[in-house]
């Protein structure tokens, strides 16, 4: 349902969970913006793909196209050079002593509420929206429920606002968020989805797999092709999620 006094600003990478995002915050707001983050991550090819599918996005609904405002690109470089992890250097992915995968960028997602809540402040928008899952994920701490909720309740007190913080993805699996983007985009949609957006951590686009391109092995790959067998078994079977 559109909620025409709202105005959501989505965290937009260009991977296939923030479009889905997109389309979901388009869905159900009268007013929509994006902001993504270069912050020298390993993958920035994901930069580069945002434009058209933002583009491709807008040509699939006049609905959409009217509401998809401005799109904003932050630096936020000085994570790169703070941080040393699997992402922002060019070193093999693996798991640290810790028990997380050396993908994790500590404060990322922190980082990029936090400026996002200011833009969405100057922008007169009072949602964010963001792709975090805690069902089929990496583990990474800042991805979880508990964290959304609790960095609300700080921007709010430390902003004087009622911004909300709204993770559509947080508690679907993989083949539940291909599901989702068919339901409010159709087959077109799920197709910009495989063939548009980047969301292999090693940056590679060479191969187009059917569930889209990627190097095939690292996590990131490993999650959305297995998700995207799952979702089209499920099709084939007739079984439907509600998402």
């Amino acid at each position: 349902m559109t909620t025409p006094t709202s105005g959501a600003l989505v965290l937009f990478s260009g991977g296939q969970d923030s479009t889905t995002c997109v389309a979901w915050a388009l869905q159900r707001y009268e007013r929509v913006e994006t902001i993504g983050f270069d912050y020298g991550q390993r993958h920035a090819i994901e930069m580069t793909v945002r434009p058209a599918v933002l583009a491709q996005i807008r040509a699939q609904s006049a609905d959409w196209a009217r509401k998809l405002g401005e799109d904003h690109v932050i630096d936020l470089s000085l994570i790169g050079k703070i941080s040393d992890t699997a992402l922002t250097s060019n070193v093999e992915i693996a798991m640290l002593e810790n028990g997380l995968p050396n993908t994790f960028v500590p404060g990322r997602n922190l980082l990029f509420m936090m400026v996002a809540a200011t833009l969405a402040y100057r922008r007169g928008l009072d949602v964010l929206v963001g792709g975090m899952c805690e069902t089929d994920f990496s583990g990474y701490p800042d991805c979880r429920d508990d964290t959304m909720k609790a960095l609300q309740v700080t921007l709010n007190l430390g902003m004087a606002t009622r911004l909300k913080v709204e993770t559509p993805l947080m508690w679907i699996d993989k083949a539940d968020s291909w599901a989702l983007a068919e339901s409010l985009g159709g087959s077109a949609l799920v197709d910009l989805i495989r063939t548009g957006t980047h969301t292999c951590y090693l940056g590679e686009r060479g191969a187009l797999h059917d569930w889209g391109y990627g190097c095939g092995t690292c996590p990131a790959c490993a999650l959305r092709a297995n998700g995207y067998a799952q979702y089209r078994q499920r099709k084939i079977s007739g079984v439907t999620n509600d998402a």
